[in-house]
């Protein structure tokens, strides 16, 4: 079975969950790495169990025809030349979140990929966790009935004993708490009310802590999210809080509710008196390897063998969402409602 050659762009925390991942499909084996640090080929091909080559020139890596995609694993300001540069070289494109940086980023990529007609996949992986692949088919199930009101939060400390730190605190790196991290709450919230966002009204703020003091924007917000259908939903994103992780999910709908792990249904009858629980993994680490990339890049590589568009985490997919994101953060800097 031919399978699909990956050359990874940084190699950094990210791209260490993303090598395995990758190698673990059997459509698809990284052999390259392009870095801007010096890199020991024969020591990483032993690691991860690939022929891997070294680039450190990203242009000289494109310029492989042996290579058919690239993973996007560099910092967030880069994304937007990167993704161009590799649709115009004809590269399948994963790429990491957020996708980048403003609203302009997000139209520059999107001209590039529709033009190259290159097949996308973005770093939404916890669609395809256990927790929101069970979450998504309760609802399409019709067990909670029409939603009408929905909550994802994100909670998770990124303080100096946090790998991502280092760079997260930069405005230019890290953006917003929504964008660098609480994204992937927003993005779940959308998977699961399933309606077009019309309007956002977002408040951010910031935590006293001396560990947090580097950051130079705010590290806490809370976004209300106004559906087309009527339904309304909320998000908090925040990355300064001094406890777990925890990634809170409360849903309500015409026949039921669901909190995290736990539901009511009527129409399965059960006791509106105490939850019940569903079996799944819980996304209970920021850790990126516990993130299910396994389990999104099989269904990668599986679309672009058959010639479809990735289910879930397209660019397409993951564009909705950093449109809301940044509607987010202009009405917490404005202090308006955004309407999209």
């Amino acid at each position: 079975m031919k399978k699909y050659n990956v050359g990874i762009i940084g190699y950094g925390w990210v791209a260490s969950a993303h090598i395995p991942a990758i190698n673990a499909s059997p459509l698809a084996q990284v052999t390259a790495i392009c870095s801007a640090r010096p890199l020991d080929a024969a020591a990483l091909s032993a690691q991860y169990g690939s022929d891997i080559a070294i680039y450190n020139n990203l242009d000289a890596m494109l310029a492989n025809p042996d290579i058919q995609v690239v993973s996007i694993c560099s910092y967030p300001n880069q994304h937007v030349a990167q993704v161009v540069k590799a649709a115009r070289a004809g590269k399948h494109l994963i790429i990491e979140k957020p996708l980048g940086l403003s609203l302009r980023d997000l139209r520059t990529m999107a001209a590039a990929i529709t033009e190259a007609k290159v097949k996308t996949c973005v770093g939404f992986e916890c669609r395809y966790s256990s927790q929101f692949l069970a979450t998504k088919a309760t609802i399409d199930a019709g067990l909670l009935g029409t939603l009408h009101y929905g909550e994802v939060d994100y909670y998770h400390g990124i303080g100096p004993w946090y790998g991502q730190f280092r760079w997260n605190t930069r405005k230019e790196l890290g953006g917003s708490s929504l964008l660098t991290a609480g994204c992937h709450a927003l993005d779940a919230l959308l998977l699961c009310m399933g309606s077009e966002v019309v309007e956002v009204t977002s408040y951010n703020t910031k935590s006293k802590s001396k560990s947090f003091a580097p950051y130079e924007y705010p590290t806490s917000s809370v976004t209300i999210v106004k559906f087309k259908n009527g339904a309304i939903g909320k998000c908090a994103a925040v990355v300064d809080c001094l406890q777990p992780y925890y990634f809170h999910t409360h849903l309500v709908g015409s026949e039921g509710s669901l909190l995290d792990n736990k539901f009511h249904s009527m129409k399965l009858g059960t006791n509106k008196g105490q939850w019940s629980t569903l079996a799944m993994k819980m996304l209970d680490s920021g850790d990126v390897s516990d993130h299910p990339y396994t389990t999104q890049f099989a269904a990668f590589f599986q679309a672009l063998a058959a010639g479809r568009e990735m289910p879930l985490t397209s660019f397409a997919d993951a564009a909705k969402s950093h449109e809301v994101i940044f509607a987010a953060d202009k009405s917490a800097a404005t202090g308006k409602p955004v309407k999209l």
